[in-house]
């Protein structure tokens, strides 16, 4: 049959059950399970005091994870990243704007990636126009803002790792900082890096599991358990 890969989106409130979704893809034959912590970005970020793991848990699951891997070694791979705000170095992400990965939006928009258009004032070409993917690919400003290296500012520039991660994600930079040309706050060497994650490691021992509920108004706050 097909392979099957098992793509399980944890957070706080679920990664107790991380050893149950592993027997889960095991009972299930699949032949990949990628342990994939949520990114925060869009509704995610707002509510990031809901979901961001504690330092503990991510210890657990980094001994759970290694534990797993040694275990069913041949018989199911398992991906797993350290969460974003817990890391040193950011994720190559995507390998790297406009290096090898589109994505195309139901409205036909190339993209580089799944969440660029939460970039505000990037344009996107579409497919439903006179262009091809080919010259989306090659020449549209796009593609071309943040790929390689020649757009990187400093610490990017000089770091021995530029062309390793390619300055990280510019999603997340551009979410965190107000810009996609800024360094990824995940890497150690932001000079955002310390405040950043600092806040976001002390929303999650503060464990607000309260959800913002996303809808056209702006969100609704899930209601207050009773009793």
């Amino acid at each position: 049959g097909l392979p099957l890969t098992i793509n399980a989106v944890m957070h706080r409130q679920n990664l107790h059950q991380l050893p149950q979704i592993i027997d889960l893809a095991v009972s299930l034959d699949a032949d990949r399970l990628e342990v994939a912590n949520v990114q925060y970005y869009g509704w995610a970020l707002k509510n990031r005091q809901a979901l961001i793991p504690t330092f503990a848990q991510v210890e657990e699951t980094n001994r759970i994870v290694a534990e797993a891997q040694d275990r069913l070694a041949g018989v199911l791979d398992i991906d797993y990243v350290v969460p974003d705000y817990y890391a040193q170095r950011p994720k190559q992400c995507m390998g790297g704007w406009g290096r090898q990965f589109f994505n195309i939006s139901p409205a036909g928009k190339v993209l580089p990636c799944h969440a660029a258009e939460s970039i505000t004032g990037m344009e996107f070409d579409s497919v439903r126009g006179n262009k091809s993917i080919r010259w989306i690919w090659d020449n549209s400003e796009a593609f071309n803002a943040y790929r390689g290296t020649g757009w990187m500012p400093e610490p990017c520039k000089s770091c021995e790792f530029k062309e390793v991660d390619f300055g990280g994600c510019r999603c997340q930079a551009h979410a965190l900082t107000g810009s996609a040309g800024n360094t990824d706050p995940a890497c150690a060497k932001s000079p955002l890096h310390a405040q950043i994650f600092s806040q976001a490691a002390t929303e999650a021992d503060n464990a607000k599991d309260r959800f913002l509920y996303r809808n056209f108004s702006g969100g609704n706050w899930e209601l207050e358990p009773v009793g």
